[in-house]
C-alpha cells in the first residue's frame, strides 16, 4: 500500500506544479480557488509521499558504498544554498534561473547516491525527474526577466542562514534515527 501512496503523492505533487503550466488558461480562469487547488494538491501530494514512503516495504534495489554518505552531505549544503538563492538580495541574485528547482535536482541526486531501497529510487528519482521536466516547461513558456544583483552582506545573509538550515536538517534526520554522517 505504501508504494501506490507514494506513486500517487508523486503524481499529485506533479499534477499540481504542472497545472499552470500546461492548462494556463484554465488555470487563469480558476482565479484564486485555483491557487486554493493547486496548493491543495500540492500538500495532498507531500502528504501522500510521506506516507507512502515511510509505510512502503524496504526492497534493496542496491548497497550505496560508504564513501557516499561524504558527498551526499556536500551536496546537501550545495542544495541548501541553491534553495536559499530563490530568495536572496545579495549579489548571487539572478545568477541562475532556476535556483529552487536546482535545489531540488541536487536534494534528489543526493539522495538517490545513498539509499538503495526501491522506495527512495521511487522518490527521489520521481522528484528528480519532476524538477528536470518543470525547468524545461518554464523555459519554454517564455523568456527571463533576470533581476540585478543586490549587495553583498545579502550573499553573507544567504551563507549564515544556510549553515542554520543545513544543522537543523542534519538535526531532524538525526531525530527521526538516520544520521547523516554515517
Amino acid at each position: 500500500m505504501g508504494f501506490i501512496f507514494l506513486i500517487l503523492g508523486i503524481a499529485a505533487w506533479s499534477g499540481a506544479h504542472y497545472f499552470k503550466r500546461l492548462a494556463p488558461d484554465t488555470r487563469a480562469r480558476l482565479g484564486d480557488p485555483g491557487k486554493g487547488l493547486v496548493a491543495l494538491g500540492i500538500v495532498a501530494g507531500l502528504l501522500l509521499m510521506i506516507f507512502g514512503y515511510r509505510w512502503a516495504d524496504f526492497i534493496i534495489v542496491w548497497n550505496p558504498a560508504g564513501f557516499l554518505t561524504h558527498i551526499n552531505n556536500l551536496l546537501m549544503i550545495a542544495a541548501v544554498i541553491l534553495f536559499g538563492m530563490s530568495a536572496t538580495t545579495g549579489r548571487l541574485r539572478g545568477k541562475m534561473r532556476h535556483p529552487m528547482l536546482a535545489s531540488v535536482k541536487v536534494w534528489a541526486l543526493a539522495h538517490l547516491l545513498v539509499n538503495g531501497d526501491l522506495a527512495s529510487i521511487l522518490l527521489f528519482g520521481g522528484m528528480l525527474a519532476w524538477a528536470v521536466s518543470e525547468v524545461i516547461l518554464i523555459n519554454r513558456a517564455g523568456p527571463w526577466d533576470r533581476p540585478a544583483p543586490g549587495e553583498a552582506k545579502g550573499d553573507i545573509k544567504l551563507a549564515v542562514i544556510s549553515v542554520v538550515v543545513y544543522a537543523v536538517i542534519a538535526g531532524i534526520h538525526i531525530w527521526l534515527g538516520v544520521n547523516p554522517f554515517g
